[in-house]
């Protein structure tokens, strides 16, 4: 299994802070996000990388040399020469490609600014199905990338739920939406294919167009597993008061 973190954002919500990096090499008690999400991922077993780069770039591709020595693993950095005027179709593309003309594995799609604990990643990475983590937990709000699930079943245990993708976006009404995506989500090898096409159709639509929607269509040809969060905590960062919470998060995942 491969995982796919996507690194090529400008953050410019941000700012200062990304003024001459970008999100994923920021540090919160001294270690950068992305490091921790590669510890995380190194704890579910994964030791093979696939970073997608763009603004200052340079700097990840130096630090994932050192990352590689550091952990004895394999990373790959593929570049988005576009990154400023595409978005995460164009990254997640980019990686998947090679995956499926490299016949690689199934890989764990990661969005480089999250921080989550580390037990979502291990939940995802035992799924054989293509997954999506969703928060079943937290509170909606306008700014929530919210789905809707149709024909929902949810599994005893209350940690799998599966269906069909009836709505995906951050348009959605709340009370209609079953949860928010994450942003960690994984494609099994035998959708990669179906995955590249439905994420062509979507770039030449718009190349501003998010990842994210490739999976409405998927569900729908192939079964998705969605990994319910049932609470654990996590937080994509966009601006100061996410990364104010994800610091105090941190401080709670490691104590």
């Amino acid at each position: 299994m491969i995982s796919v973190i996507l690194s090529a954002g400008m953050g410019k919500r941000l700012r200062p802070l990304t003024d001459n990096i970008p999100k994923p090499l920021l540090e919160i008690n001294d270690m950068t996000l992305l490091e921790r999400m590669i510890k995380n991922c190194i704890g579910a077993g994964i030791t093979d990388y696939i970073i997608i780069t763009g603004y200052n770039g340079e700097k990840v591709v130096n630090f994932s040399k050192k990352l590689e020595e550091k952990y004895n693993i394999t990373v790959k950095t593929i570049e988005n020469e576009r990154y400023d005027v595409t978005n995460t179709s164009v990254s997640t593309y980019l990686a998947s490609k090679h995956i499926q003309e490299n016949n690689l594995d199934d890989f764990i799609l990661i969005n480089g600014d999250n921080v989550v604990d580390p037990e979502i990643i291990n939940r995802i990475a035992i799924r054989e199905n293509t997954s999506m983590v969703v928060d079943n937990f937290k509170d909606l709000n306008e700014e929530s990338f919210k789905l809707i699930i149709q024909d929902k079943v949810v599994s005893e245990d209350n940690l799998i739920a599966s269906g069909i993708i009836k709505e995906i976006g951050k348009e959605i009404d709340i009370e209609s939406s079953t949860g928010e995506f994450i942003g960690v989500s994984k494609v099994s090898k035998k959708d990669i294919q179906k995955f590249n096409e439905i994420l062509e159709e979507l770039m030449a639509d718009d190349e501003q167009n998010y990842y994210d929607f490739a999976y409405k269509n998927l569900s729908s040809l192939s079964k998705i597993d969605f990994v319910l969060t049932n609470g654990l905590k996590w937080t994509e960062i966009d601006d100061k008061n996410d990364f104010s919470y994800a610091q105090k998060l941190i401080q709670e995942f490691e104590g």
